[in-house]
């Protein structure tokens, strides 16, 4: 029990001060430019019913981009969007360090602050560098593909990749480290889902370059 209020604690922690930290970060930078960006992409969202006859066409125009329910929720912008992007941050970022303080607690061994360190490191480059390779970050109104590939994409990304860094790390064999360039690599020669032909990003391209 002392272990798991450990790990809980320390997950917790963690969460909050990289919830916090991520946060401070998007409100400097990035979230200006997703407000601006949502702006062409509610104006965008009543062209095609505009500018088609077929409801055909309408429904294929709307699919193709981001998913968006009809009247559904979302915070109010201001302090009530500032405090659920901290609160989604936090979650988030707890979330992955109780997934790594457990895995950590399932090797049975003492970790140093700097053992730790490089384990925080590979599950970074296993949720975010990996997966943003071939799924950038995207502004409001950027075509995509849909959800469902996305998602299975990133999940086979993220698990091949932490499969790759740990036979790396705990093979430490040269058959080892052929298979885990092949499993990291494999998910990249396949190539993430794409957005769909012909459709293009609603925000302005100078919009874009300042995000990415």
């Amino acid at each position: 029990m002392s272990l798991f209020r450990s790990i809980v604690f320390t997950a917790a922690l963690t969460g909050v001060i990289v919830g916090v930290s991520v946060s401070a970060v998007q409100f400097a930078g990035t979230s200006q430019l997703i407000a601006k960006a949502e702006v062409y992409e509610k104006a965008g969202e009543v062209e095609p019913q505009a500018i088609t006859t077929s409801p055909m066409v309408d429904a294929h125009v709307h699919d193709a981009g981001h998913d968006h329910e009809e009247g559904a929720w979302e915070p109010a912008d201001g302090f009530e969007r500032m405090a659920f992007t901290v609160a989604a941050n936090m979650l988030t970022a707890i979330g992955y360090a109780l997934a790594l303080c457990g895995l950590i607690a399932m090797r049975g061994k003492p970790v140093t602050w700097r053992e730790g360190l490089l384990w925080g490191l590979a599950g970074f480059a296993c949720v975010m560098i990996a997966p943003m390779l071939g799924l950038p970050p995207e502004l409001p109104g950027t075509p995509s593909a849909p959800l469902g590939d996305r998602q299975l994409w990133w999940i086979g990304t993220a698990l091949a990749t932490a499969a790759g860094i740990g036979l790396i790390s705990f093979k430490r064999k040269p058959w080892a480290a052929l298979v885990a360039i092949a499993l990291i690599a494999a998910p990249h020669l396949i190539g993430a889902p794409a957005a769909p032909q012909g459709m293009h990003a609603l925000a302005p391209e100078a919009l874009e370059h300042q995000f990415v």
